[in-house]
């Protein structure tokens, strides 16, 4: 596993896992009154991660993406559980992403607004309602008007209350920064159709490795 790790693919399918992970807590949080803090947690952490040493290091560790990595297997690994609301989070992103990489404005904007957010950190917990407010402004400043909204699908009460809202902003935030991680370690959308057989191996090795080690 080790030689495995400094494989550009592998890295590039952390970045991926960290993707659908976001998109998989965008769909929870809307859909459901519990839904895995841990995995949203990691989800947010990673916005505040501008400078890591590698791919895992933004996420904290390979163990915390196992959500991403079921969510690789579900949507890549079986079509006919292909999950569509995940798949057109996913398109969203990718599309807001290369819009996003596009406007040299709006990059250096968040860059700042993100610098401002790793300052809170220090004294935020990462799911405090003020940290999640402040990537939740993030997006709708600074995301949102680069193309059409997304629109989050789910139940009516839950998107209601304005704890959740920054949620699922937030989370979509995340999937902003993994989706530009991804295309700066040479993914391209092309190739999750041409190489989906390579993407769902890696992802049971990665994800094998990861119950192994727990």
């Amino acid at each position: 596993m080790s030689e495995y790790k400094n494989n550009r693919f592998y890295q590039s399918n952390i970045a991926l896992a960290g993707l659908c992970q976001a998109v998989a807590m965008v769909k929870q949080v809307a859909r459901k009154s519990e839904f895995d803090q841990a995995a949203l947690a990691t989800c947010i952490r990673s916005i505040t991660v501008t400078d890591p040493s590698n791919t895992e290091e933004v996420f904290g560790d390979i163990g915390q993406l196992s959500l991403g990595y079921k969510t690789i297997l579900e949507q890549l690994g079986n079509q006919s559980n292909k999950d569509v609301e995940i798949t057109r989070y996913i398109a969203n992103l990718l599309s807001i992403e290369r819009k996003l990489s596009g406007n040299k404005k709006a990059m250096a904007t968040l860059g700042e607004r993100i610098s401002n957010v790793q300052r809170q950190a220090v004294h935020l917990e990462l799911l405090d309602t003020q940290m999640l407010r402040n990537l939740d402004s993030i997006y709708t400043d600074v995301i949102s008007p680069l193309g059409r909204k997304i629109q989050v699908g789910g139940e009516p009460e839950l998107l209601k209350r304005e704890d959740n809202q920054y949620r699922v902003r937030a989370a979509l935030l995340a999937g902003v920064r993994a989706t530009v991680l991804w295309r700066q370690l040479g993914g391209k959308r092309r190739q999750i159709l041409l190489n989906r057989q390579q993407i769902v191996k890696s992802a049971e090795q990665t994800l094998n490795h990861i119950n192994t080690a727990n």
